[in-house]
Parts: C-alpha cells; structure tokens; sequence
C-alpha cells in the first residue's frame, strides 16, 4: 500500500509518498498561516505515483482522538473543535485535509495525532494539581506532543541497541526548534515534558519551556502587558534566542567556541534543563536502558549530545567521542561497556504515520 504522508504546519506543508518505510518522492511546499496554494500541491501531487491512501499529521487530538481514525465529516468536525487548544496547528492540519481531499477525491485518509501516543499517560503522570471544575469542564490535563516521533524512536532506539522494544526502558530526546523529552516503557509513554500545550517542558529554540505560572499572572498584573503578548513572548522571543541573540544552535555552538559568555550561558541554562529533564524521565521508568536522541538537533549537533552525556554519568550513560562525532543516520554511540545504551535516531515520524494508516484501513 502506497501511502501518501502530509505533514501541514504554520509555515509549510511536508508531501511524501511511502512504499513500505521507503519515501520514494516528495515535496515540501511553502505555507502563510497553515493556508497553502492548492495549486503547489496539484503540482507536487503530478510528480509523484498515485498512492493508496492518505496519512494527515495532526497536532492535536484532545481527550476525544486516543488513536489514528479514518476521517469523515464528523471526524473533521471534531479536529476543528479541539482548534482553541492548539489554532495555529489545527488550522493546517485542517488544511492539508481540505486541499488533499479536493485533489485526491475517493482515496481513504486517516488522521494520525501527535498526542495520542500519550493519551494512556498513567493519572500522576498526566494530572495537573489544579482545580476540579477545570479539569472536568476544560479539560485540563498534561496531553503531550510529538508522539510521532517519540513512538517511533523509542522503538527504532531500542532496536539499535539491541533491547527488546517490548521491555526496553527508553528516553526519547526529540530536540529541535519544538522539543521534549518521553519516557517510554515496552512502546508505551508513561511520562513526557509538554504538557497543556507545546510550551511546557525544556527549553527551545524561541520557546521558554516551563517557567513559574506566577511570572505570567505577575506580568499580566504589573506591566501593562496583555495576556496575547505575554503568550506571544513565550512562544517566540524566549528559549535559546532570547539568551543567545540567536535560535539557531548551530550559531550559538559556534559562538560558544569562539568566545562568547552570552552564548555559553544560554547553552548551559539549555543543558541544564536537558539533563534535568532526562534524569525525571528515567525516574518515571524506575532506570534506564536507551537514551535516544532524534529531531534536527538531536541528530545534527553532537556536541548537545556529549554535554548531556557527561552530566549523566550516575545514571550509566556515557558515549563515544569518535563514534559520536561521525554519527550520521541511524547509530549507537555508546562507549564499550556503558550500562545504557545511547542512540543517534532518523526522525520518521513519516514511517510511522504510514505504519498507521495500514493499520486502521487493513486490520
């Protein structure tokens, strides 16, 4: 089965066309606020075979969307529900849908979540410690994001390091522009760093991560600042550009070599969350056998990977410098005779979303 996987978010739409876990033809197209010329598409679509059926990528699954589901009317309806807890990304994901539907009429189209893979979250895991009234009628709770990801690294981890992905205890470091850690126990998630929204957790590239809730209500209270624009400044002018004057890690792992405090500071407060996080991940797991690190930084910056390694000593972890430095692609960059396991992971949430698609429309 030919599955056609779509990727639409604020800024671009990612087209792929899977046989099997092999892409054989893509494009990734320019997008304005999750909107998208339907005509790119036409295009993009022509170039490639006809597929079997269609695999959407959407961000948000609310309480109601705890799997992959093949999408109807009412299935739309319900996406566009959940649109206030996550606007930017359900509005593209909703998109991506109306455009491929209009170009590919008739071929079956399954809507796979990034937070369903922690939908199972256990109750302590998943519980904010806020009132009732808000976690029964606005469904407060901690949801997750990039399940995608994680469900597949955790596994493809396990599988490098040669652990039983069934047993194997794992911490998926899926870092990039948006990132967050997952503790996965036998390819289930049992804890994660994102919680209501996409903000919570570490800290990225132009997002904060967790900050004290009384900084914002302190800020609406006292600085004339509107609760749009503290959001705002969280979202984008926070994280590793507001302390390095740069989001890119690349720029500010160069700028840390050639000297500059600012950037050292940023990397450390960076690495000091990262390793933070990692350890209460694999406290949730009751110890660790694989630390996996996916996502374009995760996979690109080996020196992210070796600061984090070397402040988890106590927890087993060490790596290779060699092996490290040369990872490209799938690897283990373990040092011989480390009690975890370490490895470098392809992010595919593309594989994963096919392998879903199969599943819901065959069996």
């Amino acid at each position: 089965m030919r599955v056609l996987v779509v990727n639409a978010g604020s800024s671009s739409v990612k087209v792929r066309l899977l046989d099997g876990d092999t892409v054989t033809g893509g494009a990734d197209l320019p997008a304005a606020a999750g909107e998208f010329a339907v005509a790119g598409l036409r295009q993009a679509l022509a170039r490639l075979d006809a597929p079997d059926a269609v695999g959407h990528r959407i961000v948000h699954g609310g309480r109601e969307f705890r799997g992959p589901v093949r999408i109807d009317d009412k299935v739309r309806a319900d996406i566009a529900g959940l649109r206030d807890l996550a606007p930017l990304h359900q509005d593209a994901g909703l998109a991506g849908i109306r455009a491929v539907t209009e170009l590919l009429p008739g071929i079956p189209a399954v809507a796979c979540f990034d937070t369903a893979f922690h939908a199972d979250l256990p109750a302590a895991a998943a519980t904010y410690p806020v009132p009732a009234e808000w976690r029964e009628r606005y469904a407060v709770r901690r949801y997750g994001f990039h399940g995608l990801s994680h469900r597949y690294a955790a596994r493809r981890a396990a599988e490098l390091a040669d652990r039983d992905p069934a047993t194997a205890r794992v911490v998926s470091c899926h870092l990039g522009s948006g990132a967050s850690l997952c503790a996965v126990a036998g390819g289930r998630s049992v804890d994660t760093t994102m919680g209501f929204t996409p903000l919570e957790g570490i800290v990225m590239s132009t997002r904060s991560g967790t900050v004290d809730p009384g900084l914002v209500t302190w800020l609406a209270a006292n600085t004339g600042l509107a609760v749009d624009e503290i959001g705002r400044d969280l979202e984008q002018r926070s994280g590793l550009l507001a302390l390095a004057g740069t989001a890119d890690m690349r720029e500010a792992l160069a700028a840390r070599e050639a000297g500059s405090r600012s950037a050292r500071r940023a990397l450390d407060v960076y690495q000091h969350r990262l390793r933070a996080g990692i350890a209460a991940m694999a406290a949730a797991l009751g110890g660790l056998d694989v630390l996996a690190f996916t996502g374009g930084i995760g996979e690109h910056a080996p020196a992210v990977r070796a600061d984090a390694a070397a402040g988890l000593a106590f927890l087993g972890v060490a790596i290779d410098p060699v092996r490290n430095d040369a990872a490209d692609g799938d690897a283990d960059v373990s040092a011989a005779g480390s009690a975890v396991r370490t490895a470098v992971v392809t992010a595919r949430e593309d594989a994963e979303i096919a392998a879903q698609v199969r599943t819901v429309l065959t069996g």
